[in-house]
């Protein structure tokens, strides 16, 4: 009775020892999130990803009947901590596949590779005059060595250092802030009127940003931070040298609140967080700067700029700029080009006067991440026409060429990021990002790490969509064809078929009727925007010149595959290029160069947006695009071939069968 009628609950999380205290009644989930506990939580709290399985060890939680259990799993106190009230001081094991660090090898190896972009690829890192643009940085400093002023030589100190810097700079308007003016006297006099200057650009004025004692123009860095759902990438630029000299990532700490943004705008509404939103990622950003600066012994001080790029929920949780008309009719952000601010005005930590700069966005669904896309890959400059795709929970679509741009976002889904599905997951140690299918027809897997198989990521998911549709499990609607194959099996929820068997105690990995329905869908919103896009120009896929793929998922999707259920054009493989993270090539390609930046600003205006939510062709674009990989394979010439192919093999294999003694 006394558990009953204490308003406060203790709760514990194992194997962290982490705890926190909760007003009774609060749920499993909330208590996690005050103690610094991430579980995973696609759906954001509302109960149907059924992600967050927790087992209660000690103390009395209540929590409703779900179909998202089974049986055992309640017989052995497993919940879902966002349904799961606390009722008295409770004991909770959180189980390894919600611990974010298992996924640290996939962001560490993300983070190398995004800082070695081959610069003929995209063009983000050459030496001026070989590049898209000169290189002309967005935040410069400038050794100046200036005569003293003298009888003869009587001009004020602030439009002496003008006089200086515009003898480096082509700057027409300048501006100074009032503080420096007020220290500029004591500065010049106490140097020799040898000092450096740090100027920026601002909009279409070049500010003197700061006036620096001697020569410190060799320690001059920019931050370059992709500011994304799941992950946040940064890469620290040597401004001096225009190279890059570190790559840094770690997971988005507002995952707590859900796996994607509208989610997390949705909490954020419900439970006045916004400014914890902002909180979370820029400590996130901060983290990132500072893990960065210390490996390069260098000073926070020295970093005098910081560019990022993001979807448009994104920036505006970065800014504290309200996002809620994002996800409401008409779908407007608060804006969608920011003018350059202090950094420290949105709390991020270098120098105490340097720029944060954003790329412009086009819209509520088409962010500054997808013009950092565009401009990287350059289609806007290309002769012939082009396809650039960013697929993850959204699938942005841009196609174009140098005379027009077409843009669009359709809702992919989060059923290749592991919601929904089954044995889904984050692209952690474990999970299966590759699936083949051998000359016997027995499946080959590969995880990350070279772990024991936890479940299937993105990549892996796909493979095993494609690896089903060739052996013959299942038909172009994805419904499992009958079958004497054992590993289809019935299991509490319907058919599932078996692709890992149980192993040294762990339980066999499965893929569903619910899951394969749930994918299906999911690359048919990125093939539908495709498929808009082409008819909407009056454009043939076989027209296309390059599809250039985007995103950590695209990073390890095996093109053929993605192809063979539909969810790209089938064009030849040889004009398919991965691009990785085109959000960080963009935004240093602009830290690099002004003229990058206003290019990128010019690539948002020119862009024109299809809203397919109200695009009268969309709807029949996603139900035709249901089935595998089209219901018209006239689109799919290859896919029909190699699936008659298939085919073929297998009656002849069990007419072999048949005919043997």
């Amino acid at each position: 009775m006394a558990a009953e009628k204490r308003t406060m609950c203790r709760v514990r999380f194992e194997p962290s020892g982490l705890k926190t205290e909760v007003p009774r009644g609060a749920t499993l989930l909330e208590a996690a999130r005050l103690a610094g506990v991430y579980l995973t939580s696609i759906c954001g709290g509302d109960g149907y990803c059924g992600k967050c399985k927790v087992v209660v060890d000690e103390g009395e939680v209540e929590s409703p009947p779900t179909t998202l259990l089974a049986p055992q799993e309640t017989r052995e106190r497993i919940v879902l901590a966002c349904q799961a009230h606390v009722r008295s001081d409770t004991t909770v094991t959180v189980p390894k596949s919600h611990a974010l660090d298992t996924g640290r090898i996939l962001v560490d190896s993300d983070a190398h590779r995004f800082s070695e972009l081959p610069s003929e690829d995209l063009g983000a890192e050459r030496p001026a005059g070989e590049g898209a643009f000169p290189y002309d940085p967005l935040v410069q400093k400038h050794y100046l060595e200036m005569p003293a002023p003298s009888a003869e030589d009587q001009v004020a100190d602030h439009e002496r250092l003008y006089m200086a810097i515009r003898d480096r700079l082509d700057a027409p308007l300048m501006q100074t802030g009032f503080r420096i003016l007020q220290s500029l006297p004591a500065v010049l006099e106490g140097s020799g009127y040898k000092v450096t200057a740090i100027v920026a650009q601002r909009g279409g004025t070049m500010e003197v940003v700061d006036i620096e004692p001697g020569d410190t123009s060799a320690c001059n860095y920019a931050a370059v931070v992709d500011v994304g759902t799941t992950t946040v990438v940064a890469h620290l630029v040597n401004l001096a040298t225009a190279s890059t000299v570190d790559a840094e990532a770690t997971y988005n700490s507002q995952m707590h609140f859900g796996e994607d943004y509208i989610r997390r705008i949705i909490y954020a509404e419900e439970h006045d967080a916004f400014d914890e939103m902002q909180r979370r990622i820029v400590h996130d950003v901060n983290d990132l700067i500072q893990t960065m600066a210390v490996r390069q012994a260098i000073e926070l001080g020295c970093i005098t700029g910081v560019i990022c790029s993001g979807n448009t929920a994104m920036i505006h949780f970065l800014l504290n700029l309200d996002p809620r008309r994002i996800r409401r009719s008409p779908y407007i952000p608060t804006a969608a080009w920011v003018p350059p601010i202090r950094a420290a005005e949105a709390g991020i930590r270098i120098n105490k006067r340097g720029l944060l700069y954003t790329l412009p966005a086009v819209g509520a669904y088409v962010g500054s991440d997808i013009v950092a896309g565009a401009l990287a890959t350059r289609l806007y400059e290309a002769p012939k026409l082009s396809l650039f795709i960013d697929i993850g929970t959204n699938g942005e679509v841009v196609l174009g060429s140098k005379e027009w741009m077409v843009c669009a976002s359709s809702s992919a889904g989060p059923a290749f990021e592991g919601s929904g599905v089954k044995h889904g997951m984050r692209a952690a140690r474990g999970a299966i990002e590759r699936l083949t299918v051998a000359d016997d027809g027995s499946l080959k897997c590969h995880t990350v790490g070279n772990e024991p198989p936890r479940g299937l990521c993105g990549s892996g998911l796909l493979d095993a969509l494609a690896a089903l549709l060739e052996i013959g499990a299942i038909d172009r609607t994805g419904r499992f064809a009958p079958s004497q194959d054992p590993r289809l099996t019935e299991g509490p929820d319907g058919p599932e078929f078996v692709l890992v068997p149980p192993q040294d105690g762990r339980e066999a990995i499965t893929i569903t009727q619910a899951d394969i329905f749930n994918l299906i869908r999911s690359k048919a919103g990125v093939y539908a925007a495709v498929q808009v896009l082409l008819e909407s120009t009056g454009t043939r896929a076989d027209a296309l010149d390059t599809i250039y793929v985007a995103g950590g998922f695209g990073n390890y999707m095996d093109v053929r595959k993605a192809i063979l259920v539909g969810m790209l054009p089938d064009i030849p493989v040889e004009r398919i290029r991965f691009v990785g993270n085109a959000s960080v090539a963009g935004a240093k390609m602009a830290v690099m160069s002004r003229h990058a930046l206003a290019k990128a600003e010019e690539i948002a205006a020119r862009m024109t947006y299809f809203d397919l939510m109200n695009h009268p062709k969309y709807m029949d674009a996603f139900i035709q695009a249901n089935f595998l990989p089209h219901t018209d394979l006239d689109r799919f010439p290859s896919v029909a071939k190699r699936l008659t192919q298939a085919d073929s093999a297998r009656q002849s294999s069990r007419d072999r069968k048949g005919a043997a003694p």
